[in-house]
């Protein structure tokens, strides 16, 4: 079976989009690493069934990811950056994690909120329907590039005023040890992948349909309470997990 007739026309997905999802996946995969170029637009045109202005919005996209790049006279050059690589174990931490992978991380809190736990946020949490959380909208980078997007959640009655603590410290662990937990331990972390949100385009610097790895994870203190909810985007380009015991 062809490439071409295995291309499913996803009902709502523009199909450039779809194509530069390929190519990524194909680039990640080794594909290309032969040559280090990404086919020819004729080539790539007739293996997904496509004209060549589809596969060059796909290219384009893809380009603006800092993925590949046009070079004049030669074609499309896969422009390879290394990977950072987090890992996920029971004791998981974004800088120890990305450690001397980068000279520079920053945590920046975009916003913050008081509001009413929903449903979900309640059973991660074991709270009781609408008790009181507050809300944490967090961008962190290393080196100056977008690493991750992440929406916590903490009981308002034991970490009242938690934003604060994270304002001044940039890090979850050291905000949390205002409130006395010197240690806590990751006990779940479900790992999906989906298309960028708008939010995570803007924030992250993507193009619309860049791929983003999504961790949910719940960490507790040391006696087994939950501490904090989180849902985390991560860029699929720029990240790798290396999940352990």
């Amino acid at each position: 079976m062809t490439q071409q007739k295995s291309m499913e026309r996803l009902k709502g997905v523009a199909l450039w989009r779809q194509i530069a999802d390929r190519i990524r996946a194909s680039i990640a995969q080794g594909d290309y690493d032969a040559t280090g170029m990404v086919p020819p637009e004729t080539q790539l045109a007739e293996q997904f069934g496509v004209n060549r202005h589809t596969v060059r919005n796909a290219l384009a996209a893809l380009g603006q990811e800092g993925i590949v790049r046009a070079v004049q006279g030669r074609g499309t050059m896969i422009d390879r950056k290394d990977k950072f690589t987090f890992p996920i174990a029971r004791r998981t931490r974004f800088t120890e994690g990305i450690g001397d992978q980068a000279r520079g991380l920053e945590g920046l809190l975009l916003s913050s909120a008081v509001e009413a736990a929903g449903a979900e946020v309640a059973k991660w949490l074991k709270l009781e329907p609408q008790a009181v959380v507050i809300r944490l909208e967090v961008l962190r980078k290393a080196d100056g590039r977008a690493l991750s997007r992440s929406t916590s959640w903490f009981p308002a009655e034991r970490f009242e005023r938690i934003d604060e603590a994270f304002r001044r410290t940039g890090s979850v662990t050291r905000a949390l040890i205002d409130y006395g937990v010197d240690d806590y331990l990751r006990t779940v972390t479900e790992v999906s992948a989906t298309h960028a949100e708008p939010d995570d385009v803007a924030q992250l610097a993507l193009t619309p349909g860049a791929i983003v790895l999504v961790t949910r994870a719940l960490n507790t203190d040391m006696q087994g309470l939950p501490i904090q909810y989180a849902v985390t985007r991560f860029p699929a380009d720029r990240v790798e997990f290396t999940i352990t015991n």
